[in-house]
């Protein structure tokens, strides 16, 4: 056998996860040795099992990752995480479209609605749970719902949930205007050039279906969401394009209201900023997960979410980015702060938060995304 077909054989078992990182590279080293040879890219091999890319939305969450998890793991396997970031769903799905197989590894996304995105484009991997073991810690029905859609295996792993509710600032709105107005008041031209928004068309539509009294996963009148969209486009001072602009502007006063994440509206909260939050009914719900990319290392990649599952490494995530983990209250004691984050369910099945329905949205992603760029531009 020549070496290349050696290496080949060894790396496809490893990738399988027929191996794993330390008995891979005892391999690699004894038949480099047994036959004096150099490897065939044996330096990329020995990177790619020595380390794993993971990707996020930076800013607090992403410094939570890398204080409480990613620094911790590497000091106890050896393992390097090598963390990106990015401010949107769309833009980082463009990067990995456009990248080499296996120069992405893990990915902070946003739960089914992207989850059905990377599987339908053939990037999805499958996980040996029973290298996972702490699964066992998280909420059933978050985890049920990645596997309907692949069949009873998982490409992910939950991680946390939140939701994308109204936060406004108390010195210029109270608490009664906010509930009485709801998601309207992103519509109210009181509060010209004092209104900001997420640019992602997705959160767009959804307000935008609060605002006109209809189902955000069925509307039935599209010509209002897309005239309550251009109302809201008038009025905003600008449409904010990652965590850490919504927190600058908030916390600035450049504007006093805007839908935002409770994860980041908390973490402002706790910097003394009288920030507060309000979540209209059917507000927007959601739940991340840790997607494994296809040609990822998956015995690296399987002990890090592992690690990352663990409670105390889990709790110490969420603590420090303000979102609820993934665990179950009925199974793990949270401690004192979690159960104080907006979002969270106590009762462990998440009954109170709606949820984009993923056939829904995917369905009318390609039309409804581009006219929301248009109407974003101007048109």
């Amino acid at each position: 056998m020549d070496d290349t077909k050696r290496y080949e054989r060894l790396r496809e078992r490893y990738m399988n996860g027929d191996l794993d990182r330390r008995s891979f590279l005892g391999l690699l080293g004894a038949a480099g040795l047994a036959y004096g040879v150099q490897m065939p890219f044996a330096r990329q091999a020995l990177a790619a099992v020595e380390e794993v890319r993971f990707d996020g939305w930076g800013g607090v969450v992403s410094e939570a990752f890398r204080q409480y998890a990613f620094g911790p793991f590497t000091e106890k396997t050896g393992i390097k995480v090598v963390d990106g970031t990015f401010g949107g769903g769309d833009e980082f799905l463009s990067r990995v479209k456009a990248s080499r197989p296996g120069e992405y590894n893990i990915a902070h996304l946003s739960g089914v609605f992207d989850y059905v995105r990377y599987i339908n484009l053939g990037l999805g991997s499958t996980l040996d749970e029973s290298k996972i073991p702490n699964l066992q810690y998280v909420i059933p029905k978050l985890t049920e719902v990645f596997k309907k859609v692949t069949d009873g295996k998982l490409s992910c792993v939950p991680y946390d949930y939140g939701t994308t509710g109204i936060a406004y600032n108390r010195k210029h709105i109270s608490d009664d205007e906010v509930k009485e107005k709801g998601a309207k008041i992103l519509i109210d031209d009181a509060y010209k050039g004092k209104i900001g928004g997420w640019s992602d068309w997705r959160t767009r539509i959804w307000y935008a279906s609060l605002q006109t009294g209809q189902d955000p996963n069925g509307a039935t009148d599209m010509d209002a969401i897309w005239d309550a969209i251009r109302t809201n486009r008038d009025l905003v001072l600008k449409y904010w394009t990652s965590g850490a602009e919504l927190m600058s502007l908030l916390a600035e006063e450049e504007i006093y209201v805007t839908e935002g994440w409770s994860g980041r509206i908390y973490a402002l909260q706790e910097q003394g900023h009288d920030i507060g939050y309000y979540d209209p009914p059917n507000g927007f719900g959601w739940q991340e997960c840790l997607f494994v990319i296809k040609g990822s290392p998956m015995a690296a990649c399987e002990e890090l979410l592992d690690f990352m599952l663990a409670p105390a490494t889990s709790i110490a995530v969420a603590e420090g980015q303000n979102y609820p983990p993934a665990l179950d209250p009925k199974k793990v004691d949270l401690g004192e702060k979690i159960p104080k984050l907006p979002a969270f369910d106590p009762t462990g099945t998440l009954s109170g938060l709606t949820f984009a329905d993923p056939a829904y949205w995917n369905g009318h992603e390609q039309a409804w995304s581009k006219k929301f760029s248009r109407i974003e531009k101007g048109y």
